[in-house]
């Protein structure tokens, strides 16, 4: 199986070399006869490339699901599960590992390209040529690494130490395998939608510097990369989305984002892409923002490939990061540069060709659409790059502003709320402006209906505020323990439930104003209200996140103590409490996993609230026997306005009674339901047609 899977690298290699150089030949050539033989011979190298990867990923797949361990790299990341989703955890062996999830990385780009390729097989130009030229060039490196360097290559034979002499597996190479906590439907269905989103945005990437190459000015390239872009932004947030419901309900710290470089590092390529994804709507509809679209997919790429940097070199101390190495460090900033250097050099030398066109007006105010697409693609490059900057501090040298230091949490939060919440309010404002200057009087006529709308959803969120977060923010200060200093950090009082308010203001503003825009796209025909239908349930996706997010991460009540316990009768004679909520110990009992292997350590109780029963949870711990390892499995309380988070950690030391972690996560079911809008509302832009128009709006 090994050989198998070196032949479809080396297939997957000289495709894609002999696709370079044919296409390359081809443009060169173009006003001879050979050129469109050469050209053609290149298209056919692309699915030759994209076939040896398929062979290669089909290798590795069969190795788990027959348990085939002569591979190393089966060996490391393999899974005993079964049933239907045991079979997929098996599957989600090819992207657990540094290795495997290149060569499915590279197998993803092998696909787009080969899409680009069949979709543009009959009628092929020299936009699409070179466009497929620069993909095929990114997997000449990608396949490159695996092929050249044996730490990056997937197919490398299990060392004879981790077998018996009858061929069975060691002790130690038992203990060997896909880490447990990994074995979850979130986090398998997660790095996927990740490798799907940054795949996707090559394409984008390859059409920007193929028009720079043609020196083509018009929208052709965006038409035929846009819906890629659409798609790679939607996996992004699924795949983030998914990561953040994992980390909720399988890590056990009760939250969904902690500001850790590979987080970080997933968030940058989004922030990038919510910047191209602007820029093509203003190419497009009104031919500007040419440079700034060609720069942006380049950004896009390279951040991309500096996420993957993240995680992989090592330079950076994460939970989530791989075993860094320097080869793959070398070609993954090699390709961070020399994306954005093919961007900056083709936007100087096609300066002409992407000027605007002749008698094109310029924005009149700031206060205008055109404004506010400007400094919408400022904001989110300086934020992808002031991300970059911070989340790489630690590895930077001392001399340097915060070099050397790793960077908390909390300095994130000080930094992204007050900027986020100023953002977004020029995200609700925005549909409301006239595209080159806006007009007062059409501003308050379009303003009047959502801003009443709003005023009265701001007004139940005010009172909530004053009812239920504001004593919350008393009850997490007068505890003075480490969360409150947390939080006393983020400024004073009147600071940091002011800026909760303004929040809840832009949310409801976000929110009617995108509600109006959906009102006008339904009475609206055409073939583009699908487009713009999606683009408006975003951005009230958007405003029902930002009202999740204030609840759950600026007024979570936390609770970290014992319940008292006898052993002996199984009983508690006390209640565990916090805010409104008491735990009562209903039982206590240990057991087998579902897999026969692990012991399940779980106890049940009864939640009451106000005194009256609600519930009852069974929080639980897992100790996986074959590594020691510690899984804990939260009880989740879901109510409609917050969540009862219940962690069980053991019994403590000296008969200290049962370890419960507990949190009060307030708001938190609009963060999941606005995660669902805003991809339901991509799905629909992607469906949406890409036309060019002259429209002034």
């Amino acid at each position: 199986m090994i050989l198998v899977g070196m032949i479809g690298l080396l297939a997957a290699f000289a495709g894609a070399c002999i696709s370079v150089i044919a296409l390359a030949c081809g443009h060169a050539l173009r006003e001879k006869p050979v050129a469109e033989t050469l050209s053609w011979g290149g298209r056919i190298a692309a699915l030759v490339a994209f076939a040896g990867l398929s062979v290669s990923c089909t290798v590795l797949v069969w190795c788990f699901l027959t348990d085939d361990v002569g591979i190393q790299y089966v060996l490391d990341n393999h899974v005993s599960g079964t049933g239907a989703w045991g079979v997929f955890y098996r599957v989600s062996g090819l992207w657990a590992g540094r290795e495997g999830s290149l060569l499915f990385w590279a197998w993803l780009i092998g696909l787009f390209g080969a899409l680009v390729t069949v979709r543009r097989m009959a009628k092929a130009e020299p936009l699409d040529n070179i466009a497929v030229l620069v993909i095929q060039l990114v997997l000449v490196a990608f396949v490159g690494i695996m092929l050249f360097s044996a730490e990056n290559t997937p197919f490398t034979a299990t060392d004879p130490i981790y077998f018996n002499a009858d061929g069975t597996l060691t002790s130690a190479a038992q203990l060997l395998g896909m880490n447990s906590l990994l074995q979850h439907w979130a986090m398998a269905i997660h790095p996927p939608m990740l490798f799907l989103g940054y795949a996707g945005l090559t394409v984008p990437f390859a059409y920007a510097i193929a028009t720079c190459v043609v020196g083509r000015g018009d929208s052709q390239w965006v038409l035929r990369s846009e819906r890629f872009a659409l798609a790679a932004w939607m996996f992004l947030t699924l795949g983030i989305g998914l990561g953040a419901v994992w980390a909720y309900v399988v890590l056990g710290w009760g939250g969904y984002w902690g500001w850790d470089p590979v987080e970080n590092a997933s968030l940058l390529s989004w922030l990038v892409c919510v910047a191209l994804i602007h820029s093509f709507t203003v190419y497009r509809r009104h031919g500007l923002f040419k440079c700034w679209a060609i720069m942006s997919a380049c950004l896009a790429f390279a951040f991309c490939i500096v996420g993957t940097f993240i995680s992989r070199s090592g330079i950076v101390q994460s939970v989530h990061a791989f075993e860094g190495d320097a080869v793959s460090t070398v070609l993954f900033g090699t390709l961070v540069v020399a994306s954005i250097l093919a961007g900056a050099v083709g936007c100087l030398a096609r300066k002409a060709s992407f000027a605007p066109e002749a008698g094109t007006p310029e924005a009149e105010s700031v206060l205008s659409k055109q404004g506010a697409y400007f400094v919408n693609n400022v904001f989110m490059i300086l934020m992808a790059c002031a991300l970059a900057y911070l989340t790489v501090a630690q590895a930077l040298p001392s001399w340097l502003p915060l070099g050397g230091h790793s960077v908390p949490a909390g300095t994130y939060e000080a930094i992204a709320r007050p900027i986020g919440v100023a953002y977004l309010l020029m995200m609700a404002v925005c549909p409301l402006l006239g595209w080159y200057k806006t007009d007062p009087k059409a501003f308050v006529r379009k303003a009047r209906v959502p801003a009443t709308c709003a005023a009265v959803l701001f007004a139940i969120l005010a009172v909530y505020w004053g009812g239920v977060l504001l004593p919350a923010y008393d009850g997490i200060v007068s505890a003075a323990d480490e969360h409150a200093e947390l939080v006393m950090e983020q400024g004073p009082a009147w600071y940091y439930n002011g800026l909760a308010l303004v929040a809840f203001l832009v949310a409801s503003l976000l929110i009617f104003n995108s509600c109006y825009q959906l009102t006008r796209v339904v009475r609206a025909s055409g073939r583009s209200a699908v487009s713009c239908l999606g683009s408006c349930i975003s951005h009230l996706a958007v405003g029902i996140i930002l009202i999740g997010l204030v609840g759950s991460a600026m007024y979570v009540t936390e609770a970290n103590g014992y319940l008292p316990y006898d052993e002996q009768t199984n009983t508690s004679s006390e209640r565990f409490a916090i805010d409104a909520y008491e735990l009562e110990l209903a039982d206590a009992h240990a057991g087998m996993a579902d897999n026969l292997k692990d012991v399940d350590y779980a106890i049940d109780l009864d939640v009451y609230r106000d005194g009256t029963r609600i519930e009852q949870v069974r929080p639980a711990i897992t100790l996986v026997t074959a590594t020691q390892q510690q899984k804990y499995t939260a009880g989740v309380v879901g109510l409609p306005f917050e969540d009862l988070f219940v962690v069980y950690r053991g019994v403590g030391m000296d008969n200290a009674g049962l370890h419960l972690d507990v949190r009060a996560n307030r708001l938190i079911s609009f963060v999941w339901t606005g995660m669902v809008f805003l991809v339901a509302g991509m799905f629909l832009s992607v469906l949406g047609p890409r036309e060019a128009s002259a429209r002034r709006g």
